[in-house]
């Protein structure tokens, strides 16, 4: 993980004549490259977040040393106040951070030895050089934190202000939002289980004769991101897989395989391969409930059957989905189905699945569609459902309006206001803090005036 955010728009900034890589320090073994009040930055915290940032993928420029010196500098910042203000952070807030970092870290490269490698120390001395950071980092998001929570509460009035004064082409775009409530069926889930425990206990029969469970998972796992390496998931925490797999994961030894396993996504056969602490690399089968055209029919005809009994006035789409629906999340609201984070009834484009956004686009307010297939939000990939849709209101793509979109003027509001706070912060702090840079990043193209004094 990086240990310190990287603004992403510095990073297309132009070539400058001095260019900022490691050919220009050579044979340095580490030196004190800015002092901001009492505070240095060391040339060997710069090389750090360059290591995790190629790490994470990021492509090195010219000005990425900059790029992140200057992050480092205003962080210092943050950090200084945060001290004044007497903030604190809990150590044990700090080592859990730390060890999942680290746990990150070794899973992305797959070993302890590979980090040790990658990091050419050994990983207590990472861990060491990581701990103060992390300490630092949080000091600075709650300082941060408190000079945007700062501002004074808008009223209305101010909102309007807000909203009078800002350009017409600079004010959000709100997108096209779909109201709609559903009636759900499950297809028979009991006997399709059944069917998939059946096969897996065969599958570990055969592995119990003999047969490689690493053929039999490149044959038979449903997790493409595996299957083509035997199943394997390589080195990673427990805490990256669903608390039902690692805990049945490392109650196995060496080369023995469990029982079946059931989680979210399906259900597993595991065999375990190695076991580093709380971290382990296994092998896994995963299979999931299979369907049947038959499930499907039989599905389709009992929600014809409720669509016919709605449009004859018989039942409204409402007390139905409450007496037939199986979406315990939405069939006591009457079918209402609310947005998962934000419990919004209503959806922007992305936020549906795309199976249910293939029906709403050529439906109409009021129109019932047709019986579908289509997910629930268990699991990575969803349980298989059939459903129909009502659809109950469109508000079609619009400029935001103080009328209509009060909340969402007033988070940009209230936004713009944080950000010109934490400005306003950093101007003053920088003109009165001593402040000195290396002669090596004083040519730097700084985002923010005020670093060179």
């Amino acid at each position: 993980m990086r240990l310190y955010k990287i603004a992403l728009t510095a990073l297309s900034l132009l070539f400058i004549p001095v260019c900022m890589s490691a050919q220009q320090y050579r044979g340095v073994v580490d030196k004190t490259i800015a002092l901001v009040g009492n505070k240095m930055i060391q040339l060997s915290e710069i090389e750090a977040e360059v290591q995790m940032q190629s790490l994470q993928g990021y492509t090195s420029t010219n000005n990425l040393r900059c790029d992140i010196l200057e992050n480092m500098l205003q962080h210092k910042l943050f950090v200084a106040q945060a001290e004044i203000d007497s903030i604190t952070v809990s150590p044990l807030t700090i080592e859990s951070q730390l060890n999942m970092q680290i746990q990150q870290v070794i899973s992305q490269l797959g070993s302890e030895a590979a980090a040790e490698e990658y990091f050419k120390k050994p990983i207590y001395r990472v861990r060491d050089d990581w701990r103060e950071s992390l300490r630092e980092l949080s000091l600075a998001q709650d300082m941060r934190s408190n000079i945007a929570q700062s501002i004074t509460e808008l009223r209305p009035s101010d909102i309007k202000e807000y909203y009078r004064k800002t350009p017409k082409d600079s004010l959000p775009i709100i997108s096209t939002q779909y109201k709609f409530r559903q009636i759900a069926l499950y297809p028979d889930r009991e006997t399709a289980e059944l069917a998939v425990k059946e096969f897996l206990l065969d599958i570990r029969a055969r592995v119990m004769a003999g047969e490689r469970f690493s053929s039999l998972a490149t044959a038979y796992s449903e997790d493409p991101g595996t299957k083509s390496r035997g199943g394997e998931l390589r080195m990673a925490s427990r805490t990256m897989y669903w608390p039902e797999f690692s805990d049945a994961a490392m109650t196995l030894k060496e080369g023995q395989v469990s029982q079946i396993v059931q989680t979210p996504d399906g259900f597993h056969l595991i065999q375990m391969i190695e076991k580093q602490g709380d971290m382990f690399n296994a092998r896994h089968i995963l299979r999931r409930p299979q369907y049947t055209s038959e499930d499907m029919k039989k599905a389709f005809n009992e929600l014809d059957s409720i669509s016919v009994l709605i449009a004859a006035d018989s039942i409204s789409f409402e007390k139905a989905a409450m007496k037939f629906s199986h979406d315990f999340k939405s069939f006591i609201n009457g079918g209402l189905v609310a947005e998962e984070e934000s419990g919004s009834a209503y959806f922007d484009k992305d936020l549906l699945k795309p199976t249910d956004y293939n029906i709403i686009r050529n439906m109409n307010v009021g129109d019932i569609s047709e019986p579908f297939e289509s997910t629930d939000n268990e699991g990575r990939s969803g349980n298989t459902m059939y459903k129909i849709i009502k659809l109950e209101e469109i508000i079609p793509s619009h400029v935001a309006s103080y009328e209509d979109d009060f909340n969402v003027l007033y988070n940009e509001a209230k936004y713009s206001l944080q950000m010109k706070a934490i400005e306003d912060f950093i101007k003053k702090k920088q003109a009165t803090t001593y402040i000195k840079i290396d002669p090596l990043f004083e040519h730097c193209p700084f985002l923010k005036e005020g670093w060179i004094k």
